[in-house]
């Protein structure tokens, strides 16, 4: 239109690339340890370790944003009829982005042994078992562990209240069950869930959406175990059995935790069909 603002291109002026992503920000956050002067270079591969774990950290972000949404629209969809269908629609994007998470491991087993041992020493007690937005994953889907707050050493005030929130809130598995229960299915013991389970599944043309989303759910849960795996392998050729910089058991302890399950009773649910 004549005389109207023109807000895209070069020519708004109004917002570039590198400021609506703060890019001069982001691209100073990669801080070697193993570099105190300039003279003396940092170990090749803390770049590519720094990099990874950080990319990490921006897609939890964004699977707790997906997972919550996901939560919440389940625990409400009775009053909204598109929540179903949103919900699956974020599950299969989660579902993609866990893909993702997956697909970068062998970016970092790319690092030999030797390589990380030019800076492993530096990071102690540094750890991704210190990862708040990991342990709110896990609460949110249904691993809570009140414990881990106390052990969390170095979270700050707001990263503990975080931790605490996702304890006292529902989880994933609260909001399918609550959807059960809005489509008239009885969910009040684990009894009546694995029937309602069945039902779901013998039923898929009444009952579809509400079985799309068991899937999607079932999705996140295995990719998840797969993640923990392969993280659990990686560790394991990078380091053996030596401690984890932050004091854990190392391999030991990832390997304690790939067959946990999110949500226990749509696994079974294969047995009794």
């Amino acid at each position: 239109m004549a005389g109207e603002q023109r807000n895209f291109g070069e020519a708004g002026g109004l917002l570039s690339y590198g400021g609506y992503l703060r890019l001069p920000t982001l691209l100073l956050q990669q801080q070697p340890q193993s570099s105190k002067t300039p003279s003396d270079p940092p170990a090749h591969d803390e770049l590519l370790f720094i990099t990874i774990h950080q990319v990490y950290e921006l897609w939890f972000k964004l699977l707790l944003h997906e997972l919550t949404t996901v939560r919440d629209l389940l625990l409400t969809h009775s009053r909204d009829d598109g929540a179903l269908w949103t919900a699956r629609h974020l599950l299969r994007r989660v579902e993609q982005v866990e893909q993702v998470l997956i697909a970068q491991l062998p970016v970092l087993e790319t690092m030999t042994p030797q390589d990380f041992l030019d800076f492993r020493s530096l990071l102690s007690p540094a750890s991704g078992f210190q990862s708040v937005q990991f342990r709110e994953l896990e609460f949110l889907s249904g691993l809570k562990d009140p414990a881990f707050a106390a052990r969390l050493r170095t979270a700050t005030d707001a990263e503990r209240a975080r931790l605490q929130r996702r304890l006292d809130e529902p989880t994933l598995w609260d909001g399918f069950v609550a959807a059960l229960r809005g489509r008239g299915l009885a969910a009040g013991s684990d009894d009546d869930v694995r029937a309602a389970l069945v039902t779901v599944a013998r039923d898929r043309a009444a009952y579809g959406d509400l079985w799309d989303v068991a899937e999607g759910l079932l999705s996140h849960d295995e990719l998840s175990a797969q993640w923990r795996a392969l993280h659990a392998t990686v560790v394991e050729r990078q380091i053996g059995y030596k401690p984890g910089t932050g004091g854990s058991t190392g391999a030991t302890y990832l390997r304690g935790r790939r067959d946990l399950r999110f949500f226990p009773l749509l696994w079974e649910l294969r047995t009794a069909l």
